[in-house]
């Protein structure tokens, strides 16, 4: 995908930055995989110009707010099968497609131009995990539950298991990436669901906090 000087250019630089946040996780990104999410932060932010993709504009924010922001959950996926709620620009399910090539992503969005900037995405950064799908959730049929739903900016805690319950059943987990854990968002989850755990997350250079909700269906 790097072409030209200025994106060579724009890569080193953020290399740079990733070796130097990479070393605060307790797991591994290999060469193939920091290639690939450095060149998918180089993408949105060539996209972002048109289709205005993420209020994020700096490269640099983008590799902390973005990318490390979603790797983070990596250690925390049990199965092999999700969907990304509402994600955007890809996020967090391209991240952690790329870092998990053994598990299978559904990403799920509204727009039609976030959906043919992730398709082109994975074009360009050859992944094979990843399936887009432009539709509402709602609307969304699937012919046998997921392991895993999760949802970065999509709704609040209790709209997300609204719209999503039909997604998996009671042996899969629901994941809500969020910033500071609000109680009362926690008190309205309706009845059905229960908090299996709060992580908090550290993002690496990330001011603020970060966890992530897991809750499942009560038998």
């Amino acid at each position: 995908m790097i072409t030209n000087k200025h994106n060579s250019a724009a890569f080193d630089v953020l290399s740079d930055s990733f070796d130097k946040m990479v070393a605060d996780l307790d797991f591994v990104v290999s060469t193939l995989q920091k290639k690939q999410l450095i060149e998918f932060v180089l993408l949105i932010n060539k996209w972002n110009k048109a289709y205005n993709l993420t209020s994020v504009r700096d490269p640099h924010d983008m590799l902390i707010k973005h990318i490390f922001d979603s790797i983070v959950v990596s250690p925390h996926l049990q199965g092999t099968h999700f969907a990304d709620i509402g994600t955007g620009a890809g996020l967090p399910g391209i991240p952690l497609a790329i870092m998990n090539p053994d598990k299978t992503f559904l990403l799920i969005d509204s727009l039609g131009k976030r959906v043919r900037f992730i398709r082109q995405s994975l074009y360009e950064l050859k992944i094979s995990n990843v399936t887009a799908i432009q539709t509402r959730v709602e609307d969304l049929k699937l012919e046998k539950p997921l392991d895993g739903v999760l949802s970065r900016a999509f709704a609040s805690l209790r709209d997300m298991l609204h719209w999503c319950q039909y997604l998996t059943d009671e042996n899969g987990t629901f994941l809500a990436l969020k910033g500071q854990v609000n109680q009362l968002e926690l008190d309205e989850i309706p009845t059905g669901f229960k908090v299996v755990d709060c992580i908090n997350l550290g993002v690496p250079n990330f001011q603020g906090e970060r966890h992530l909700i897991k809750v499942k269906k009560t038998k």
